[in-house]
């Protein structure tokens, strides 16, 4: 499910305020790769075990938010944090 475009133009990444964007095909591909062998873990350090359809990313493409079922989930725990998880 597409995310509505007036809601992302509001949204934001409640920790460093920078715009987010819809993430591209290849770079959840990536991040997948990374989440089926166990390297990526949330910002509050719980390992992240189930792949991503749909994500926020940061303009500086520092910090991923999860979408299930078309809700973003912009808790600043459940931020996957890109350069922990070795993709930035």
């Amino acid at each position: 499910m597409a995310i509505d475009r007036k809601l992302l133009d509001v949204l934001c990444c409640p920790v460093t305020k920078q715009p987010v964007r819809v993430m591209k095909r290849d770079e959840i591909t990536a991040l997948n790769e990374r989440i089926q062998a166990g390297e990526v873990r949330y910002q509050d350090d719980e390992p992240v075990d189930t792949p991503l359809t749909e994500g926020l990313i940061t303009d500086n493409e520092e910090r991923v938010y999860r979408v299930d079922d078309g809700i973003p989930v912009m808790l600043e725990e459940r931020a996957i944090n890109l350069r922990a998880a070795g993709l930035k």
